[in-house]
């Protein structure tokens, strides 16, 4: 025989959530902060120890946070140079070429092409395996312009294709 439902009709009688189990809610550590602690911070560098702060503490936090502290100068050298390399990389990417208000990627990226402006998807297609053709490494090995003109010509298409 079936239970009988009693949480019949409109309004549901019951409250609501009553299914689910309640959530654990971690507050901010800094003393006498009653907000949610959805903010991560380590406690010290190389440590997997966190704080847990509210929006306002973390940014409190942060300011006053070095992130070398306690690094040899070695390690602190070897991390700004990575992240001087990893700067470097981010500035190389398809949307770099692209103005402030991202009008002239478009127009940048045909000129690379060689096509006009009413330039269709075809044409833009045609345009790119004919061009790859040329200026492809395998087909220039060793010629470092053949190899930056490829990547330039890809990266164009690339922003063509998407745009399209």
């Amino acid at each position: 025989m079936s239970a009988r439902n009693f949480d019949w009709g409109f309004p549901r009688w019951g409250e609501y959530g009553r299914d689910q189990d309640p959530v654990q809610v971690r507050l901010c550590d800094r003393v006498g902060c009653m907000e949610k602690g959805e903010h991560p911070a380590p406690k010290s560098p190389n440590s997997r120890e966190k704080w847990h702060f509210c929006e306002r503490h973390a940014a409190e936090f942060n300011r006053s946070y070095n992130y070398f502290d306690g690094v040899s100068a070695e390690e602190a050298e070897r991390m700004q140079k990575e992240d001087e390399a990893q700067r470097e990389y981010a500035r190389t990417n398809t949307w770099a070429w692209m103005g402030p208000d991202g009008s002239s990627a478009r127009e940048e990226a045909l000129d690379v092409l060689g096509l006009p402006e009413t330039a269709n998807a075809d044409e833009i297609k045609s345009a790119y395996r004919k061009l790859a053709k040329r200026y492809h490494p395998d087909i220039n090995p060793g010629d470092p312009e053949a190899a930056k003109r490829f990547h330039d010509i890809r990266a164009a298409y690339d922003l063509l294709k998407e745009a399209a």
